[in-house]
C-alpha cells in the first residue's frame, strides 16, 4: 500500500478543489491511500508519520504561499532538524487570480522547503498547453507549469466554477504522477 497526505491551506476555496483533484488523481493509481487534510490538520504531525509521499498546496497570495501554510511549513522544523522526512516523496501545486500571479515562486518556496526536508521532489511530465494558434485554454498544463501544477481561478468567481475544467485535469495528473512514482519507488 502507498501512502500518499495532500496537505493543503485554501483561503477562498479554490486551492481546496485543487486539492481534491490531486486526491482523484492520485487514487487511480492502484494500491493508493490517500489522506487529505488542510494544513492546521496536518500539525498533527503523526498523521504525516506513515505517508510515502506528500503533496504540498498552496494559493499564491502576494506572490508566495498563505500565511497559513508559511505557518505549517515553519512549525515543521522539529520534523526538519530529526529528517523525519527524509526520502519522502513531495509535489506540490498553487492557484492564483492572475494568469502568472507570480505561482512559480511559490512552487519554487514548496520545492525549496521539499529539499530542506531531504524529499525526492517530482514535477509535471506535460508539455505545456495553450501556448500556439491550435492550442486553447481547456489544454492540460495551459499555464506552462514543469515544477508543479498551476491553477487561475478568477477573483469574482467562486470554487464551484473556478478553476477550469483543464486546470483540475492538471492537478490530477500531478496526483497520479506521484502515486506512481511513489509506487515504483517504494515497490
Amino acid at each position: 500500500m502507498t501512502k500518499i497526505a495532500v496537505v493543503y491551506h485554501s483561503g477562498y476555496g479554490h486551492t481546496a478543489a485543487q486539492a481534491a483533484a490531486v486526491v482523484r488523481g492520485a487514487k487511480k493509481v492502484a494500491g493508493s491511500e490517500v489522506v487529505l487534510l488542510t494544513s492546521e490538520e496536518a500539525q498533527k504531525w503523526e498523521l504525516l508519520a506513515d505517508a510515502d509521499a506528500i503533496i504540498f498546496g498552496s494559493p499564491t497570495y502576494m506572490g508566495s504561499a498563505s500565511a497559513p501554510f508559511k505557518a505549517f511549513m515553519e512549525a515543521s522544523s522539529g520534523l526538519w532538524y530529526a529528517q523525519s522526512w527524509k526520502d519522502k516523496v513531495a509535489a506540490g501545486f498553487t492557484t492564483s487570480a492572475s494568469q502568472s500571479g507570480d505561482k512559480l515562486n511559490t512552487l519554487i518556496q514548496l520545492a525549496i522547503f521539499a529539499a530542506q526536508h531531504g524529499m525526492i521532489w517530482v514535477g509535471l511530465d506535460l508539455l505545456p498547453g495553450n501556448n500556439s494558434s491550435k492550442g486553447s485554454v481547456n489544454d492540460l498544463n495551459r499555464l506552462g507549469s514543469f515544477l508543479g501544477a498551476m491553477a487561475q481561478a478568477n477573483n469574482d468567481q467562486g470554487a464551484d466554477v473556478a478553476p477550469i475544467a483543464s486546470d483540475l485535469l492538471t492537478a490530477e495528473r500531478l496526483g497520479e504522477r506521484v502515486a506512481t512514482i511513489t509506487k515504483r519507488l517504494r515497490g
